[in-house]
């Protein structure tokens, strides 16, 4: 069993690490260290941001020096964020990043209205805990498309649907649903 001793977050392409859904995360899962992180594009004030392998280049380099950050092992480091945020984490982790677990808010499984494009090719190298947490309305997915594909991550994943919930769920009763979900699931791997 994996053990949690400190959480990495990352917007999504059109955020900052000032989404509400974030900063609640990072208030209620105290004393758990939580960072939340921007992309060196946002801290630039650039805009759109750069293709995906380059997002994941960057946060391959930065891992040690986020692991520093939150003051433990990166092995005992989860990451996630919110969309495009989460995606990036979940394909740095692919590619060997180390990590305890991967929390993936609203994650894009493939952009709406185009669902034969789909973002999973690295989904089978995922060794880690894996919780997606989305709206049940999110044009980037629907349930059905989720249960259908994260079969392919070789780590325990859990999955929780939003009622109502579209892309970015982020009404009092979502937020505080979503904080629920992860308490519940950091507690079951620390």
């Amino acid at each position: 069993m994996s053990i949690i001793e400190g959480l990495v977050l990352l917007p999504g392409a059109g955020g900052t690490k000032e989404h509400p859904t974030l900063l609640a995360l990072e208030e209620s899962l105290a004393p758990l260290p939580v960072l939340r992180h921007e992309f060196s594009y946002r801290r630039q004030g650039k805009r759109p941001p750069p293709r995906a392998p380059k997002l994941v280049a960057e946060l391959l380099e930065d891992n040690e020096r986020l692991a520093d950050q939150v003051g433990c092992d990166p092995n005992a480091l989860a990451f996630g964020g919110r969309s495009m945020g989460g995606r990036i984490c979940s394909m740095a982790v692919a590619e060997g990043m180390p990590a305890a677990g991967l929390l993936l808010l609203s994650y894009p499984l493939h952009p709406p209205a185009h669902s034969e494009k789909l973002r999973v090719e690295h989904f089978a190298d995922i060794e880690v805990p894996t919780l997606f947490v989305s709206g049940n309305n999110d044009p980037f997915g629907s349930p059905e498309e989720f249960e259908r594909y994260v079969t392919q991550i070789r780590g325990k994943v859990s999955t929780r649907f939003l009622e109502g919930g579209r892309h970015d769920p982020s009404s009092r009763t979502h937020v505080a649903s979503i904080v629920d979900t992860v308490k519940l699931w950091v507690s079951n791997l620390s």
